[in-house]
């Protein structure tokens, strides 16, 4: 091998080295302002999973500020949140078929647009800070009502809870909760 063959190799080596680095530390430099998590639900066979991050409210104004009314949100930070179940289900009484979709969600005042997309995304937002969701891929787009909590949520916390035949889905962040109602669809039960 040629000298300058063998040292543009080292060069290129270098600088993937500095690279993937650099992509190491900014993202668990992230991570640390905003942690991932997984909240997961099983119950008679049925088996629901979130993966989302979860950043802090640190004194801001969350929604109609950091989270603008009326645009798509990535619901948490970092790369899109993705849910997914094992069998097919009824979200607010409408189908959603077993397997995985990003989580996306419209916030306004008095209630939200919650959409399951099912491309999956490297991250949630576009380099140019953009939400990274292709509407062509939307699944399920359901608008739910807004609830006022008098507690502040100090950290974006997605959770779930059993109510009678029903799983909720909750979203929890600042003085705001959305309830995702879900339960097994008929064909599902037999």
């Amino acid at each position: 091998m040629s000298r300058k063959l063998k040292w543009s190799f080292i060069g290129v080596l270098l600088f993937a080295a500095v690279i993937f680095s650099a992509y190491y530390v900014l993202k668990v430099r992230t991570k640390s302002y905003s942690p991932e998590d997984t909240v997961t639900y099983v119950q008679d066979g049925l088996k629901l999973e979130v993966f989302y991050n979860r950043p802090y409210k640190k004194e801001r104004e969350i929604f109609g500020g950091l989270v603008p009314y009326g645009q798509v949100w990535r619901t948490g930070a970092n790369e899109a949140t993705t849910f997914s179940t094992n069998r097919d289900i009824l979200v607010d009484g409408s189908p959603l078929p077993a397997g995985k979709y990003t989580l996306w969600t419209i916030p306004d005042e008095n209630s939200w647009k919650v959409i399951f997309n099912s491309k999956m995304y490297a991250w949630g937002i576009t380099t140019k800070g953009e939400p990274s969701r292709e509407p062509e891929f939307d699944v399920l787009t359901l608008e739910l009502q807004v609830n006022n909590s008098y507690n502040t949520t100090e950290q974006f916390t997605i959770s779930f809870e059993q109510a009678h035949d029903l799983v909720l889905m909750f979203l929890a962040w600042d003085k705001t909760v959305i309830a995702i109602p879900i339960k097994l669809s008929e064909e599902t039960r037999t």
